[in-house]
């Protein structure tokens, strides 16, 4: 044993041996399942963190270009899937485990990162209903943004053209893929900023059916956030009715399947005109029946005395001024007598208290009492007559043979004295009786 000689290693030597025995040893790639601990994104894009259960610890590393392609957002505590291979870091002599790929123990990686997402997304505000507006209800210009290649922009343009008439610009572009989301997003933005131009009232956004990885575009928050802030109303319409995408949760409405875009976006034509002819048949028994009332109030009024016999009217106005005028020079001569009365009654007070040396004075006051008595009777003499002529001028206007003087005549029926407003009164032989400004006139029919 003594003359065994020792084969002695550097450190180096060592860890490369042990880096080789794990290679020769161990499968190229191994899939492990464990919760993640101590979750650390580098500011390089790479990861650090370890996978543990509940004997032992696996340090890990996932480089930037493979944790770009995960769905989900890892963190300490959840239960993973994890791909790749062991190898030594030989700079401090530990084994690592490097992970190319990771997927969520349980659930889907896709259903995960939806279900995180929309958690997320949602806490933000972006699918709150206050945000969302309204659609209009008879547009005129539609926007579809979607695959040149596909169905979607077939079946879009089709439910439309069935239902209702208007224009429809479509914008391609690609509804898959490595960076789709960001091109719809940018073509949403593109169209927001040319839109006074375009004029579009809605747009559409949207594709066929396919498998989640397919229609993972319309989960990505870039187009979420595009959608939330559109100044165009949008509509999504993705996969089929199952589907269920971020891109429908921030849109301003959802359409479960292409195809029925159109059934959200655009009113039925058909329906449309139904309702337009009962609100016609509405308006038009309505006007009818304003009309009909009308015409019963206007025969009313025709059949009224001051249009049976106008003339009756003035002439019950001048009964009215003569029982005014009376009574007015029955008042103004009250009042004169009255006056007289008590003039006289101061007169002979007067004479009764005739003492010379108050003669002068009260004769003084005596004229100056008659004086006022005079004026007093003058004003209302003057106000009497101004009424007077008010009254006569009312009158004057409301006399019909004032209108015969400016050319007009009246024509009555001799018989009668009706006054004639249509042919339907007269017959063939009767004596007519036309009174002019100066004169009157007769005649007879003999014709009608």
């Amino acid at each position: 044993m003594a003359n065994e000689q020792v084969k002695i290693y550097t450190v180096s030597q060592l860890t490369t041996l042990i880096k080789t025995t794990l290679e020769n040893n161990l499968p190229g790639r191994l899939t492990v399942r464990g919760e993640i601990s101590d979750w650390k994104l580098h500011s390089s894009g790479h990861c650090y963190f370890s996978l543990k259960d509940e004997g032992a610890v696996l340090q890990c590393v996932m480089w930037g270009s493979s944790f770009k392609k995960v769905k989900f957002k890892p963190e300490s505590g959840l239960a993973v899937f994890a791909t790749g291979n062991v190898d030594v870091y030989e700079p401090q002599g530990k084994y690592q485990f490097y992970v190319e790929r990771m997927e969520p123990a349980g659930v889907g990686a896709l259903q995960l990162a939806f279900e995180q997402m929309v958690k997320r997304l949602s806490a933000q505000g972006l699918f709150d209903e206050a945000h969302k507006k309204l659609l209009p209800k008879y547009p005129r210009r539609i926007g579809i943004l979607t695959s040149e290649s596909g169905a979607a922009i077939d079946d879009i343009r089709k439910s439309i053209f069935d239902r209702w008439p208007c224009v429809l610009c479509f914008y391609p572009v690609p509804v898959q893929g490595e960076g789709a989301a960001e091109k719809i997003a940018s073509a949403i933005k593109d169209v927001n900023r040319r839109n006074d131009k375009l004029k579009l009232d809605i747009l559409i956004v949207g594709r066929g059916g396919g498998s989640p990885e397919d229609l993972w575009a319309f989960n990505e928050e870039v187009l979420a956030r595009a959608i939330y802030d559109s100044k165009i109303p949008i509509i999504s319409a993705v996969g089929h009715e199952i589907d269920t995408t971020i891109a429908d949760l921030a849109a301003d409405a959802r359409a479960s399947t292409p195809t029925k875009a159109g059934v959200v976006a655009v009113p039925d034509a058909r329906e449309v005109l139904e309702k337009l002819l009962a609100a016609e048949s509405r308006l038009t028994g309505d006007i009818e029946s304003v009309i009909e009332l009308a015409e019963q109030r206007l025969q009313t009024i025709c059949a009224s005395a001051a249009f049976r016999n106008p003339i009756l009217q003035v002439r019950n106005r001048q009964q009215q001024l003569d029982e005014m005028v009376g009574n007015l020079e029955e008042l103004i001569g009250d009042m004169i007598t009255d006056a007289r009365e008590r003039l006289n009654g101061y007169y002979e007070q007067v004479v009764r208290l005739e003492p010379r040396r108050l003669l002068g004075r009260k004769t003084v006051e005596v004229n100056e009492l008659r004086s006022r008595a005079n004026a007093a009777v003058s004003a209302l003499l003057s106000r009497t007559r101004m009424q007077l002529t008010a009254q006569e001028n009312r009158l004057e206007g409301l006399n019909p043979r004032a209108v015969l003087k400016r050319g007009y005549s009246i024509t009555m029926l001799q018989q009668t004295g009706a006054v004639l407003k249509n042919a339907a009164q007269v017959q063939i032989g009767d004596t007519l009786v036309t009174e002019l400004a100066e004169n009157l006139i007769e005649s007879k029919v003999i014709k009608k």
